[in-house]
């Protein structure tokens, strides 16, 4: 199994603001669009193709832990 810095190593951005992005999408069902205008509002340029990418690589990963 993976550990946190693991799942992390390589990413430009902090293991938080990834899991908060993440999180946001999964939860409460925004675009990629709002949410690239949420960070934005926050000062945080990230486009959506990054966010796909982390949704992609952490959604299974984040849900797996969730549920065990």
């Amino acid at each position: 199994m993976e550990t946190k810095l693991d799942l992390f190593k390589w990413k430009q951005y902090e293991s938080a603001i990834i899991l908060l992005t993440v999180r946001w999408y999964l939860k409460y069902s925004l675009s990629y669009r709002d949410i690239v205008e949420m960070m934005s509002e926050r000062g945080l340029k990230i486009s959506q193709t990054t966010i796909m990418k982390w949704i992609h690589e952490l959604g299974p990963e984040i849900d797996k832990r969730i549920r065990s």
